[in-house]
């Protein structure tokens, strides 16, 4: 029999009690909802149901709901959306804890069109207003230990459990330094469980990954047995010059096992930061960990705005969202260039920087004195001189797990215009001037 060479075998997910050490103890006692866990039941052919304490719409006040949308497409007239009355019946009722059925089959839908993660494969989707409150309740025990990029946005392990720092440069976590620390781990001290990145447009860095770093990784995780929270919130915010990378969670099916990377994507960024609504994609046993926490704490995300974003999306299709994306992630590109060229007129000599691949974020050291072996301050900076200057940026330690002195600063370039950014800039550089001198 003749066999092709470039055959590859499918990837097979992993078993569903792997992931039990993995989960906290309270994920691990916590049982489905009473209620909720009957819900389907509810749709049998004549039953009648006495389950649920669901209002009676009758008594809503509301009656229709539509709103206009801008075409993605230039030229092209805005687009009107309304809703209908079986969707507005669902958007103003108590829903499924995973999310709204249709937005959640567009979800999956998108995963397939954007990851090229079939529907068919063992992994799921779960609706949430947020990721990290699920991450820490469902994942981390207040003794638990995990991975972080050395530089990284603020996260749950800050309450309760041990971060690991692992260097970074401008191609993403290094790997060699993430091997080391897990070759070097204490005997009979516990491993650390997760790895946290943010692969694209890191905040604060605002560092890519590059494919290579993403297999390395990905290998190190099979070899040494632990799960890659890949938080992406800016992953349709990359306005990079290469092609765009494969996410982790695409890139896991080249490995012989699927079910290591746990995704979280964000619509904040790119239709409303006031709809809340983001999505977690990956195994089975941990989307259903994360929704038996939703459905005895916050029941589910609320079902109006899920049904809001499904109509604008279905009306819109897979094609017509990632050209929108696109025009989104231009607008940033041209907000990056305008920042990048105000750093260059007012910092140089004054800062260091890598400009942004993604993302709405400049990371920058502060040049504070002439010896480089002596790291500055900038959160004394900012606070005592910048501000009483009239400007304001977020002091790097925030994003530092052991809270130490750092020269770096983060500062965000969505919002100002052209001459504000060089007018902040101006302030910022005769602060810096003034504390060398």
């Amino acid at each position: 029999m003749n066999v092709d060479p470039t055959f590859q075998a499918p990837a097979k997910a992993l078993p569903v009690d792997y992931y039990t050490p993995f989960l906290s103890d309270l994920a691990k006692r916590r049982k489905p909802s009473a209620i909720r866990s009957l819900f389907p039941l509810e749709h049998t052919p004549g039953l009648i149901s006495l389950l649920a304490g669901k209002p009676n719409p009758t008594t809503f006040p509301f009656t229709s709901f539509s709103f206009t949308a801008e075409s993605p497409t230039k030229g092209e007239a805005d687009v009107e959306v309304k809703i209908g009355s079986t969707e507005l019946a669902h958007g103003l009722q108590y829903g499924a804890t995973a999310g709204y059925e249709k937005l959640w089959e567009w979800f999956v839908g998108l995963q397939e069109f954007v990851h090229c993660r079939k529907k068919t494969e063992d992994w799921s989707i779960s609706i949430g207003s947020g990721s990290q409150d699920l991450i820490y309740k469902i994942l981390i025990s207040p003794k638990g230990c995990r991975c972080t990029r050395k530089s990284r946005r603020s996260c749950p392990c800050r309450v309760s459990s041990l971060c690991v720092e692992v260097e970074t440069d401008a191609h993403g976590i290094k790997s060699s330094s993430l091997r080391s620390i897990l070759e070097e781990w204490p005997v009979g001290k516990p491993k650390p469980r997760v790895l946290y990145t943010v692969p694209y447009g890191c905040n604060p860095t605002g560092m890519t990954a590059t494919l290579e770093r993403r297999k390395e990784v990905l290998a190190l995780s099979r070899e040494h047995d632990f799960i890659i929270l890949e938080d992406d919130p800016y992953y349709y915010l990359y306005y990079g010059t290469a092609p765009r990378y494969p996410s982790y969670f695409n890139l896991e099916m080249e490995e012989p096992q699927t079910g290591r990377v746990l995704r979280f994507d964000s619509l904040s960024k790119i239709l409303s930061a006031g709809i809340r609504i983001g999505f977690a994609s990956g195994p089975k046993p941990l989307l259903d960990a994360i929704n038996k926490h939703t459905a005895t704490s916050n029941l589910q995300t609320a079902s109006l705005t899920q049904v809001i974003v499904y109509k604008l999306l279905e009306t819109w299709g897979y094609d017509t969202f990632i050209q929108h994306t696109k025009k989104v992630s231009n607008f940033y590109r041209e907000k990056r260039d305008v920042f990048e060229a105000a750093m260059k007129k007012h910092l140089t000599g004054l800062a260091e920087w890598v400009a942004p691949e993604a993302g709405m974020f400049f990371w920058f050291k502060l040049l504070l004195t002439d010896d480089p072996s002596v790291e500055g301050d900038s959160q004394a900076l900012i606070a005592e001189k910048a501000v009483k200057s009239g400007v304001l940026a977020l002091p790097g330690t925030a994003f530092l797990p052991n809270d130490r002195k750092t020269a770096h600063v983060r500062a965000a370039f969505s919002l100002l215009s052209e001459e504000d950014v060089n007018e902040a800039l101006r302030r910022l550089s005769k602060v810096i001037k003034d504390a060398r001198t």
